[in-house]
């Protein structure tokens, strides 16, 4: 005997058999049954070339590390001066700043200098020049 559950889903068929009332199942010939497992695989391998590209070793988007180079590697920016320590670097910037001038720290193969633009440099030397003496 059929359980109520089960009885909603099949009727009687007029030949006096159970039969579905979903419909019939569509077939796709005999190769149906590995239809499933080559979607499966179809999209693993494209995971796998997607995680590929992202994690591939070469040219990134991401920039490199700084690399200091000679005081004449720093384009247009002219070194004024040459401080012994970072603090004493990030003073000589405050200065400057406090003056009006626009100016930086860079690491330099030949150590630590304050880069000022051309335009500022005589200014520069001056404001930094009065304080040392």
């Amino acid at each position: 005997m059929l359980s109520a559950c089960h009885r909603s889903r099949v009727a009687r068929s007029r030949k006096g058999g159970w039969t579905s009332h979903n419909g019939e199942v569509p077939s796709w010939g005999s190769f149906s049954y590995a239809f499933g497992p080559l979607v499966a695989v179809a999209a693993l391998a494209l995971l796998v070339l997607i995680l590929r590209w992202a994690f591939a070793h070469g040219d990134s988007v991401v920039a490199a590390p700084a690399q200091p180079g000679t005081p004449a590697d720093y384009g247009l920016l002219v070194p004024v001066a040459e401080p012994t320590s970072r603090a004493d670097a990030q003073q000589m910037v405050g200065r400057l700043r406090g003056a009006g001038i626009s100016s930086g720290v860079a690491d330099t193969t030949e150590g630590m200098r304050v880069m000022v633009w051309p335009d500022d440099a005589v200014r520069a030397e001056q404001v930094l020049g009065s304080r040392q003496e």
